[in-house]
């Protein structure tokens, strides 16, 4: 595995394996890797297709009161993984490239960006699309890949990638889960091991909730069940809501794709987490 912290040394790679007839596949992190990256990697790893993670964390999708100082950094040992899984190059700048002196561009995606953790993270959902167009230009790619634990992310992506007519698929990759149902996150590092223990209600009430609502139980009742539950366990709410899959609108229709969607604190760790619920003929 290669890896390039400049644009030039970023296009130069991209243009020898095109060189080579091969497709570009991007997995665009934020370093402090786990197996959650991996199953990314493993999704992007096609015949004729070459692949480059990007490790970058992005200053603008961190709030001021938000974990940007200690957020794991761990470079060496994210790029042996990446290299153990298969990556074919690692794109690594730094925040001088990422954003050099006089950047002044923000691109920010209305509607499904608002609410959930766009109304609790102001700012953020800007950061991440900001960066993430930036990615998709400078490595070319014909494909990247998300995890869906971070759906809203998701839907923002693919939201601006159809507005502005980007030639890239975007594909989401399941949450991946530890054996007992917590999705997979580099900010579980900051769990101690009796919050770790606690923190398994979030994904358990999630699918309570979402079992219930997928019966036809009232949505309303479902979601204060799931809400006290969550309080019981030692969880600080930001949000509990279900939510139209593609919009995000809030009161879907029980006929359309559905999510479930949650983020709680466990302590200062802030936790997200969906499950979907599928339509209902």
């Amino acid at each position: 595995m290669h890896t390039v912290r400049d644009v030039k040394g970023l296009r130069d790679a991209v243009a020898a394996f095109r060189a080579e007839g091969a497709d570009i596949a991007l997995v665009p992190t934020m370093g402090a890797l786990h197996a959650g990256h991996m199953a990314l990697i493993e999704a992007a790893r096609r015949p004729g297709t070459k692949v480059i993670a990007s490790i970058f964390v992005n200053p603008r999708q961190f709030g001021p009161n938000e974990d940007l100082a200690r957020y794991p950094r761990r470079e060496a040992a994210d790029a042996r993984l990446l290299a153990e899984h298969g990556c074919d190059l690692l794109w690594l700048p730094s925040v001088d490239v990422m954003y050099p002196d006089g950047f002044a561009t923000n691109v920010s995606v209305r509607g499904v960006s608002d609410g959930f953790d766009g109304a609790a993270r102001p700012g953020h959902f800007d950061g991440v699309a900001t960066v993430v167009t930036k990615l998709f230009q400078q490595t070319g790619a014909d494909v990247a890949y998300f995890g869906e634990k971070d759906y809203q992310q998701l839907a923002v992506i693919r939201r601006f990638v159809a507005d502005l007519d980007l030639d890239i698929e975007i594909v989401g990759v399941p949450t991946q889960r530890d054996d007992d149902g917590l999705a997979l996150s580099s900010r579980n590092i900051y769990l101690d091991e009796e919050q770790r223990a606690k923190a398994v209600a979030l994904p358990r009430t999630l699918g309570v909730a979402a079992r219930a609502i997928g019966r036809g139980a009232d949505v309303a009742d479902a979601l204060a069940e799931a809400r006290t539950s969550l309080i019981a366990a030692g969880f600080e709410i930001d949000y509990v809501a279900l939510a139209d899959a593609e919009t995000l609108a809030e009161h879907p229709a029980a006929d359309r794709p559905r999510r479930l969607l949650a983020a709680a604190r466990m302590g200062s760790t802030r936790l997200i987490d969906n499950i979907a619920i599928e339509p209902n003929y």
